[in-house]
């Protein structure tokens, strides 16, 4: 077959899919490097001008490096090599697994970090049957929203032998509970909120030189008062109840709190459980501690015949509470530079947070008067059926029923 005919043939099965430039790019390659009479030889083949070949050796000189920033992909939506975790949708689940009870961060922001390294993570991985790099495990923990933070983040004061050792018991009392479709809830208190037309920290889009006034001192109207949201997440449905309250951080508030959340929401999605687990900070209202804590959580199981278990997590670690990053950091965003004005705004900011992975929050004003310094007397000690673990009893312990 003659060189033409060849040339025709190949033309008529090529063409068809390239772009304009992409076929003036060819055409002009071949008549390059046919030399001599190419320009002639490939016009008359397929009918295209000697300005648009001369055109495209043209292009043809010009740098690689300049048209490969033009570039765009053009391979099919889905094409290419698939990533480990899309190959294996187990692995990402396992990797979260491993390190789920050595994860904190900044309550006020949406970072997290592992007190686990790479490879040991990579390990552990391996020892249930995955095989994984420390490289893939950090990509895996980027997906996930990890950041390898300084030594100055995780700096929270005194450390407690058994630290980690509480950290592994409330993970697998958690796991536990979760397979069994048993609520495992997470409790604290966020930190106070002056109302007002006060600064709030963050910023947010505002027409240009058009920020919101507020006023220069930040001290406590009487009237308005502070804010005290109270809150609960239900680690099995990504779901969020707030409380917000307006007398005192108390346990009895806190108590209240998940006794709201229960009727409101816990018992929908619950329907026949028999047992709660909480998890809570060691101080504060729901502190380890606390008489009245466990004298209200006896009320409570009492009322809805549950059996309540809590763990405390240790001194100094009160970041590390899921509670922290998976809803109060997230209605800190939502309300960034919004002054609270009053308590109905403070409520309906943090009903509409929501997140990208389904989160859902309600909220509700509570305008009960809880009592500071209230006694518990030892006839009401007496009365709480409370079962302590063997595995430091003071942070981990179990609250039945009376007369169940």
């Amino acid at each position: 077959m003659q060189t033409e005919d060849l040339l025709r043939e190949k033309y008529s099965l090529l063409l068809p899919h390239l772009n304009e430039k992409e076929r003036r790019l060819v055409l002009a390659s071949d008549a390059k490097s046919y030399g001599r009479g190419g320009l002639s030889l490939i016009s008359k083949i397929v009918g295209v001008s000697r300005v648009t070949l001369n055109s495209g050796l043209r292009d043809l000189e010009k740098k690689i490096d300049s048209d490969k920033k033009n570039q765009k992909t053009i391979r099919k939506s889905g094409g290419g090599r698939k990533k480990e975790t899309v190959k294996n949708v187990e692995l990402q689940k396992t990797i979260e697994e491993i390190v789920s009870p050595h994860t904190m961060g900044d309550p006020m922001k949406t970072l997290q970090w592992t007190s686990k390294s790479l490879r040991n993570i990579a390990e552990l991985a391996k020892e249930r049957g995955f095989t994984v790099s420390h490289e893939l495990v950090k990509r895996i923990l980027k997906e996930l929203g990890y950041s390898l933070q300084s030594n100055r983040k995780t700096h929270e004061g005194g450390k407690h032998e058994d630290r980690n050792a509480q950290f592994e018991h409330i993970n697998r009392i958690s796991t536990s509970f979760l397979k069994d479709n048993q609520p495992v809830i997470s409790v604290d208190c966020k930190k106070k909120e002056v109302l007002g037309n006060l600064k709030n920290n963050g910023k947010d889009w505002f027409v240009k030189k058009e920020p919101t006034q507020v006023k220069v001192y930040d001290f406590i109207d009487k009237n308005l008062g502070k804010a005290i949201p109270y809150g609960v997440y239900d680690l099995a449905n990504n779901e969020g109840w707030v409380s917000v309250g307006v007398s005192s951080d108390t346990a009895s508030f806190a108590v209240a709190s998940i006794r709201s959340w229960w009727h409101e929401m816990g018992k929908i999605q619950f329907p026949n459980a028999t047992q709660i687990y909480i998890t809570a900070d060691g101080g504060g209202s729901n502190s380890s501690r606390s008489k009245l804590w466990k004298k209200e959580l006896q009320l409570f199981a009492n009322e809805t015949k549950l059996e309540i278990t809590v763990s405390h997590y240790p001194p100094g670690t009160s970041k590390w509470n899921k509670i922290e990053h998976k809803l109060f950091s997230y209605i800190s965003m939502n309300w960034r530079a919004k002054p609270l004005l009053t308590l109905q705004i403070v409520v309906n900011l943090i009903a509409s947070t929501t997140t990208k992975k389904g989160l859902k929050v309600n909220a509700k004003i509570d305008e009960s008067i809880y009592e500071k310094g209230i006694v518990v007397t030892k006839g009401e000690l007496d009365q709480i059926e409370i079962t302590k673990n063997e595995f430091h009893g003071e942070w981990n312990y179990t609250i039945k029923p009376n007369n169940v």
